[in-house]
């Protein structure tokens, strides 16, 4: 009776390993990308399907009618990463209207290949670390962004304004807040 038992335990790890080595063959048989294609696509959390959370900062982005240039530029620059970061994070999102404000041909220009670091620069200039609510924002003076410069913070008629841009909406994120501006903040230049 023993070796009966013996010798079924042996046939059941057998047949497990069997299952699980085709399994594993027919995973990377149904790839249909080529090692090549797989080297170029874009990494990271911001590329990460998730249907189920709350949406991140950039998810919120991708969403607004009032926010496709903030995305074009997001994606020109390849900084998706840092507004899907786990965060807290605060994003000031400018409107298609205040990049619309911008002298004619800054946009077109700042999209361009040759300037990418320069886009990803000012797009950084509206991100901060920690969830800041409209109510922490009027007790601040200024705020530390994430392209490592400083944006004033003012309060008029009791609202802060951001390196002179109004808050109009602000929006709960998963990864923390964003509040849709009324200007594109740009960083001083650094000399």
């Amino acid at each position: 009776m023993k070796s009966f038992k013996q010798m079924l335990f042996t046939a059941l790890c057998l047949i497990i390993m069997v299952a699980c080595k085709n399994e594993n063959k027919e995973a990377s048989t149904n790839s249909t990308a080529t090692p090549a294609e797989n080297t170029e696509e874009r990494t990271g959390q911001a590329f990460m399907k998730d249907d189920e959370g709350t949406p991140n900062c950039l998810q919120i982005a991708l969403g607004s009618p009032d926010h496709k240039t903030l995305v074009a530029a997001v994606q020109a620059a390849q900084v998706e990463n840092a507004l899907v970061n786990v965060g807290p994070l605060t994003v000031f999102a400018p409107t298609d209207d205040a990049f619309a404000a911008l002298p004619e041909g800054t946009v077109e220009n700042l999209v361009k290949p040759e300037n990418k670091a320069t886009l990803a620069d000012i797009l950084k200039y509206h991100v901060t670390p920690g969830n800041l609510n409209e109510n922490i924002l009027t007790k601040l003076k200024k705020l530390g962004q994430a392209n490592n410069q400083y944006v004033k913070v003012e309060v008029i008629d009791g609202k802060p304004v951001i390196g002179g841009a109004n808050i109009i909406a602000s929006v709960k994120a998963g990864n923390g807040i964003v509040h849709v501006i009324d200007k594109v903040l740009l960083p001083p230049s650094k000399e």
